[in-house]
């Protein structure tokens, strides 16, 4: 068995799970090859029980058979992973050194365990739906797919700008607010939930529409199926607004009439047979938990 081991950072405290999955690693007889900035910062400070390879990125895959791709991190390096991973079919694990982690939801402490489950099939595979974005210009490069949402925002303390949106083709509204968000399910936990998005289950086969920070109150969240094509035509009195995938941005003008549809590639992840989505929503949310009995 192969696997990539990616991260984009190694922080000190870090460190001893880093060593951790190593070890695990060796110890299941599983070869691992390591993102090559992410080897630079840690080739010094970990014990490499056997050697290890270098992934370099995407090109990767038509070279070399990986199994599982191992995400060390937040829920940003599972985006930044997407981005390597694209339509390869690898698997990705996400082990949690961050925050909430609704993506990389298997916890640090869980390594040992995680990497034995691997080796002897104990998990489940989930599909995670992408969104794709089609401009009459240049952005993004080749990379125009996220994992969580496509939002189109005002920049810096610009005033409010209006944004014309259109569902296959039917005019839906224009928003005059800070900005926008389309959401994927995935994504439905992430900024827009934070902007008083519902909840969206991943297998549910929805975008989720979610105005930032809008003028009229009356004006809400809507859920569509994600067969649908949503464009939209911008306007404001800055002449530069923000696209973002992700974590990625690019800087657009009126001239750029976008829209985004359901990409043409999933991505997988793995999930310990003991924790799904239920329980990350439980856990991460707190739901249940009476603070007045802490």
């Amino acid at each position: 068995m192969q696997v990539v081991v990616f991260s984009k950072l190694a922080k000190e405290k870090d460190l001893p799970h880093i060593q951790r999955l190593f070890d695990a690693l060796q110890e299941e007889n599983i070869t691992a090859y390591v993102y090559g900035p992410f080897l630079d910062q840690i080739k010094d400070k970990i014990q490499f029980p056997s050697a290890v390879g270098v992934f370099e990125g995407y090109i990767d895959f038509a070279i070399k058979k990986f199994d599982f791709f191992i995400a060390l991190g937040g829920d940003g390096t599972i985006l930044d992973a997407v981005t390597h991973v694209r339509d390869s079919n690898v698997p990705i694990l996400g082990i949690n050194l961050g925050r909430l982690g609704f993506l990389a939801s298997t916890e640090k402490r869980r390594i040992p365990e995680a990497i034995s489950c691997l080796r002897r099939g104990r998990f489940v595979i989930t599909q995670r739906g992408l969104i794709y974005l089609e401009c009459n210009l240049p952005l993004f490069g080749d990379i125009r797919f996220a994992l969580n949402d496509c939002t189109l925002l005002k920049r810096d303390t610009s005033s409010m700008i209006t944004i014309h949106t259109y569902i296959n083709g039917a005019y839906l509204n224009s928003y005059w607010a800070d900005g926008i968000i389309v959401a994927t399910p995935t994504g439905s936990t992430g900024y827009s939930l934070s902007c008083g998005g519902p909840i969206i289950f991943p297998d549910s086969g929805n975008f989720v529409i979610t105005p930032v920070a809008p003028h009229n109150l009356n004006v809400r969240p809507v859920v569509i199926s994600d067969d649908s094509v949503i464009s939209f035509d911008i306007e404001g009195r800055a002449e530069n607004f923000l696209c973002t995938l992700d974590s990625r941005f690019e800087t657009i003008t009126s001239s750029h009439h976008l829209a985004v549809r359901k990409n043409d590639f999933a991505v997988r992840l793995v999930q310990l047979q003991d924790y799904g989505f239920l329980e990350t929503i439980r856990d991460k949310l707190t739901w249940g938990i009476d603070s007045r009995n802490h």
